[in-house]
């Protein structure tokens, strides 16, 4: 049987995201003040805005899962291609760093409550640098095409979710030792159905915002 875990009722789940959402912003805001790269500076309160905001949802998105054995099913990947769909390439992939860096310092924001450098060596960390990349490459994808329809969203949305399970699969099977198959098995054919919901959702989500032109 499938155990679904959900963070209880929606008031709860409000102040858990908002409480994140705040933390990140003002560890975003820190990091800003304190960097001598002009780049980082250049980043206006909108885009910090944004930027923390996607790193929150990733985050709760990780606390609404159906625990599957090795990795589990969250809306993680939702807010992922989320980010680069709305943000473009260099702000969603920040969004998703920003995200991994936390947990990796010990905040309990990956799947299962969990947190730290080990998870990102272990089965399951080579989701979460596909969320990296494929949020840096999702966005750049969006932001070459200036016209873009709701499928253009899809096939993007579809290419980055590839990109996710080739490099999470890839370190399922090399940790585990199980081999490409069974990884596949495991790590990508369970999850089919229900990413090809959050990839439709993300489209129809992002088309509809078409922020990434109207936050530089």
């Amino acid at each position: 049987m499938l155990e679904v875990e959900f963070i209880r009722p929606s008031y709860n789940l409000f102040i858990h995201f908002l409480t994140k959402w705040l933390t990140y912003y003002n560890i975003l805001v820190n990091i800003i003040k304190k960097s001598e790269d002009l780049s980082l500076k250049k980043i206006n309160i909108r885009q910090m805005t944004l930027v923390s905001l996607f790193a929150a949802l990733t985050a709760v998105g990780a606390f609404i899962s159906i625990s599957l054995y090795p990795v589990p099913l969250t809306l993680q990947t939702l807010f992922t291609l989320l980010s680069g769909m709305t943000l473009g390439c260099v702000l969603g992939a920040s969004s998703q760093i920003i995200y991994v860096l936390l947990g990796i310092v010990g905040l309990p924001v990956f799947a299962g409550f969990k947190a730290g450098i080990g998870i990102l060596f272990g089965p399951t960390g080579g989701f979460l640098l596909g969320f990296i990349i494929s949020a840096y490459i999702v966005g750049r994808m969006i932001e070459l095409k200036e016209e873009k329809n709701i499928f253009y969203y899809f096939l993007v949305g579809l290419l980055g979710t590839i990109i996710i399970y080739i490099i999470g699969v890839a370190q399922l099977s090399l940790v585990t030792g199980i081999g490409v198959k069974k990884a596949v098995a495991v790590g990508m054919l369970p999850f089919l159905p229900g990413d090809m919901l959050k990839i439709i959702a993300a489209s129809f989500i992002a088309h509809k915002l078409k922020l990434v032109t109207q936050i530089k």
